[in-house]
């Protein structure tokens, strides 16, 4: 490893042995191995990428994806089933909470006793502690123990030890956002500090804007393997957009699965007895974007008996996922009263101000005085209108409705 790298890990792979019963390692352990008891899981898979001293990098990525592992290979509290993990530096790490206190200790004391474990003398650390405690600001709580510790009390006091005592590397897990904003904000203007005097730093988050803005570069971990690393903004996005397609992707198998459910109850209920009958409904994008068009078609089917001069209005019901009513639409509000066997009749919205989320589509045929329905078909199709993000991670748009705008200055 040369000198500029702070981090080197090579086909890195950390495997754990996973036993049903207690009593199982026991019986492994009689038969020397020979007879196995245990599956094996695989939490990190020959990962390998190299950081270079002052660099800060961000650590994205699903629950369970390998973060907190790798981040402990590379403190050294465990060991590598194989590849190999080199730290060129000190490292101050502030992993899990609680993790490297003692309960028991007061706050003081673990104090002085992490400071001996990154190898500081007393007096070195006599010259740190008011700054510590002026940045943990825990008052008088500094002579408690730590178990009386609120969870904000307990990461304040680990990050002002960690960014006390010198790192060449820190490494932060998700720590931070147990605190209030006003810590966070400090906790952010102390890091900006540390990496403009040098210190490499390690993130990891599940707040992407974080990354974004604060790293330059990021690696993204799934399923214990490296899926794209480089720069922040394209990780941080490539991210993004494999979350999005994969909630799509599931929402989509819930709403076919639904919607083919609800389709067959419906044309059951219907029957062909009926003067007029909806036959289908379809969209013909079923993933558009916040102010897009959407078509909405409906196939009707007119009993032999019906006659063609039979007047009807086609009314439609949006809603949203929870249910709500967020739309209605009707041939007759709109002074069209349709007959003469229409067989297609479709709805054009050709900007529409959806918010993003799954939508539920509904129609009903009435008579041409709406005094009674000739057939209703609820749920007979379905849409996605698409999440879209600024280029700091942070959704465009929030509330109930998405207006059409322009800014001006």
């Amino acid at each position: 490893m040369t000198d500029d790298i702070a981090i080197s890990v090579k086909n890195l792979t950390k495997k754990y042995r996973i036993f049903g019963h207690p009593g199982d390692r026991i019986k492994q352990a009689l038969t020397f191995g020979r007879v196995r008891f245990h599956r094996e899981f695989t939490a990190l898979q020959d990962v390998s990428f190299e950081i270079k001293k002052g660099e800060t990098v961000g650590i994205i990525g699903r629950n369970g994806s390998g973060k907190s592992t790798l981040l402990q290979l590379v403190c050294g509290i465990l060991k590598p089933t194989s590849g190999t993990v080199q730290v060129n530096g000190r490292v101050s790490a502030l992993l899990e909470l609680g993790a490297g206190f003692n309960p028991e200790f007061t706050g003081r004391e673990n104090v002085y006793f992490q400071g001996a474990v990154m190898g500081l003398t007393k007096a070195e650390m006599d010259v740190r502690f008011d700054e510590i405690i002026s940045f943990a600001d825990i008052g008088e709580f500094i002579d408690q123990p730590v178990r009386i510790y609120s969870s904000g009390m307990f990461v304040r006091l680990a990050f002002a030890v960690a960014v006390n005592v010198d790192p060449d590397i820190l490494i932060v897990d998700e720590a931070l956002a147990v605190g209030d904003m006003e810590f966070q904000e400090r906790s952010i203007s102390r890091m900006k500090s540390l990496r403009s005097n040098g210190t490499t730093i390690l993130l990891v988050t599940h707040a992407i804007p974080a990354v974004r803005n604060f790293c330059r570069h990021a690696i993204w971990l799934d399923d214990g393997g490296v899926m794209q690393s480089g720069e922040a903004d394209k990780v941080c996005f490539a991210y993004q957009k494999h979350i999005e397609q994969d909630l799509h992707r599931k929402e989509q198998i819930r709403a076919d699965l639904s919607l083919s459910a609800q389709k067959t109850r419906s044309i059951h209920q219907s029957g062909r007895e009926k003067s007029i009958t909806i036959t289908d409904a379809t969209v013909a994008s079923q993933h558009l974007d916040v102010g897009g068009s959407l078509t909405l078609r409906f196939s009707l089917y007119f009993s032999e008996s019906t006659w063609s001069a039979t007047e009807f209005g086609l009314g439609v019901k949006i809603h949203n996922d929870k249910g709500r009513l967020v739309a209605v639409f009707n041939t007759i509000r709109d002074n069209i009263i349709l007959a003469g066997n229409v067989q297609e009749v479709s709805l054009l919205l050709p900007h529409t101000c959806f918010m993003p989320g799954h939508y539920w589509v509904s129609a009903n045929v009435c008579d041409g005085n709406v005094l009674f329905a000739y057939d209703e078909f609820e749920r007979c199709s379905s849409f996605e209108v698409l999440s879209e993000f600024n280029r700091m991670g942070i959704p465009r748009w929030e509330g109930e409705v998405a207006c059409e705008h322009t800014w001006l200055w």
